[in-house]
């Protein structure tokens, strides 16, 4: 199951009145595993950043000004989203900023299905704090980095609190090279490759000799009480 973390930072609250995404950062997840594939950008808003806002991502006027239009990338986190399920901090935020700015560049409406974090850890905690820095509190997330909001580094943190949220398969995200080439080696098999066999997995002679010997040291073992 292929599923993409998602987070915007934005020019303000309500696109509906003219606010504009300025940052975009997705995290790719395979089987609820990291595979370390992301897509990043910061856009121009072709408008003033509000002192609100600065103050929320840091991200300014000058900075943004040589950055591209959101037109100009916005095929290419398209063809990465492509048709996985997206996960997201309060996904009607993000979804109405993403589907405004399509909007504006002639694209249809995202038709992807989502899950809602706020809504996950809200079921799961009732009446608890369910902002992304809370979360990471409650798992033991190191968000430290975290000074200021910024779209790539909360949708890692948030990929890390979404595993927790389900189940907590999964929390070393170091882990995803291994996991990028697995997805690999998926690809060429279906498309015919040739995948070397596994290893076997049965115990040597001298494996079965030496976990007897060890069991023999142990003092009254549970399986041998009546």
């Amino acid at each position: 199951m292929r599923e993409i973390v998602l987070d915007t930072e934005t020019t303000g609250l309500d696109p509906l009145a003219g606010h504009r995404v300025v940052e975009l950062g997705c995290v790719e997840l395979v089987n609820m595993v990291a595979t370390g594939r992301t897509f990043h950008a910061y856009f121009n808003p072709e408008m003033i950043m509000p002192a609100g806002a600065q103050d929320v991502h840091g991200l300014s006027d000058a900075y943004l000004a040589d950055k591209p239009r959101f037109a100009e990338r916005v095929d290419e986190f398209l063809d990465f989203i492509a048709d996985a399920q997206l996960v997201i901090h309060n996904a009607q935020f993000d979804l109405g900023f993403l589907n405004a700015e399509l909007a504006r560049v002639g694209k249809t409406k995202l038709t992807n299905s989502y899950v809602d974090t706020v809504s996950m850890a809200r079921k799961k905690f009732p009446g608890q704090r369910a902002s992304l820095d809370a979360l990471c509190e409650r798992f033991g997330i190191d968000n430290s980095s975290r000074t200021k909001h910024g779209a790539l580094l909360d949708s890692e943190l948030l990929a890390e609190v979404y595993l927790e949220l389900s189940g907590g398969r999964q929390r070393d995200l170091g882990l995803a090279p291994e996991m990028a080439a697995r997805v690999i080696a998926g690809v060429a098999l279906a498309a015919g490759a040739t995948i070397r066999p596994a290893r076997p997995h049965a115990p040597a002679a001298e494996e079965l000799a030496a976990h007897t010997a060890f069991l023999l040291k142990l003092s009254d073992p549970l399986w041998l009480r009546a």
